[in-house]
């Protein structure tokens, strides 16, 4: 009987791990949305039954993932998993990040955000926007639930993800939507991994400019989400990860980025690779890309969140 009953109670451990608790970004109706029944959200499966992508995501979700309350250190990463704002490379670049992170003893968020789409959007530039602001504001207002510190809260992003981290760390006060401006929406830190950040011609990954501003935008448009331009003083401090061999989004993404916090003295740490090409997770060889994760780790120490 004791037997069956340790059993009952891991099978459901095992079954709350992987059915994190998700959370609506917009329980009520979503800023600047339109009605489209025909447009509905698509998971798309490998052959081991993971969900690797997803795509049209219509009504956007937190997943929490919460470390062990004895480890809980207080720091929280909301996650934008990559995807050219095509899809949501939910599975490496999502929940595998929030079990690494929740084993550091760091509360976890896998953000599903709305991926830009006039389907669905009155404008679709800002749609990932509104969801990644709402979703830190989401975070900290829940901080004492979830353990959490609302001066410890950081964004990471991967590809295009990392274009929506960078975006709320240079757009954390730009409005929107009518939002509770007593809850803030700035990162305290901002990791973003082989990110697209510009949408210069030149060094833009064209898939993600393109769904974001539209292939013909106007001058105006293209400045204001080349976040190397936007960034302040203020901005958080970053940490950036890119390969050198990266032929999706340019390594220039990451340098012109980080030359700009630099230009505006906010601390950040580059980490700069031959190899590892693109979309590699927390590393696929036995090159150094796949360093990155403990750099971070020691990055995390000496800025006193780990």
């Amino acid at each position: 009987m004791k037997l069956q009953l340790v059993f009952l109670l891991l099978f459901s451990a095992a079954l709350s791990f992987g059915q994190p608790q998700t959370v609506a970004v917009w329980p009520d109706k979503i800023p600047g949305a339109i009605d489209n029944g025909s447009y509905k959200k698509e998971i798309l499966y490998d052959g081991k039954g993971k969900s690797p992508r997803i795509s049209k995501v219509v009504s956007p979700l937190i997943e929490v993932y919460l470390p062990a309350e004895e480890k809980a250190n207080g720091t929280a990463v909301v996650i934008c998993p990559g995807g050219g704002y095509s899809v949501l490379a939910i599975e490496h670049e999502g929940r595998d990040i929030a079990a690494w992170l929740n084993r550091l003893g760091i509360a976890a968020f896998v953000l599903q955000y709305r991926l830009p789409s006039d389907a669905i959007m009155e404008d679709s530039s800002v749609g990932p926007l509104q969801d990644a602001q709402e979703a830190m504001r989401i975070v900290r207002r829940n901080a004492a639930k979830w353990h959490i510190k609302t001066d410890r809260v950081g964004i990471m992003g991967f590809s295009a993800g990392g274009h929506l981290a960078s975006t709320l760390s240079t757009h954390y006060n730009t409005e929107v939507y009518p939002a509770d401006k007593e809850v803030s929406a700035r990162p305290d830190f901002s990791v973003l991994i082989y990110p697209v950040i510009s949408m210069d011609e030149k060094i833009a990954h064209k898939g993600s400019r393109n769904r974001l501003i539209g292939e013909h935008p106007d001058s105006t448009l293209v400045k204001s989400f080349s976040n190397e331009l936007m960034v302040s003083e203020d901005s958080p401090k970053t940490f950036l990860v890119h390969s050198s061999d990266d032929s999706v989004v340019p390594v220039e993404n990451s340098i012109r980025y980080y030359q700009a916090l630099k230009d505006h003295k906010v601390p950040a740490e580059l980490h700069l690779f031959p190899y590892g090409g693109h979309g590699y997770g927390m590393g696929r060889t036995d090159k150094t890309e796949s360093n990155w994760p403990r750099a971070f780790e020691n990055w995390l120490k000496m800025n006193g969140w780990l």
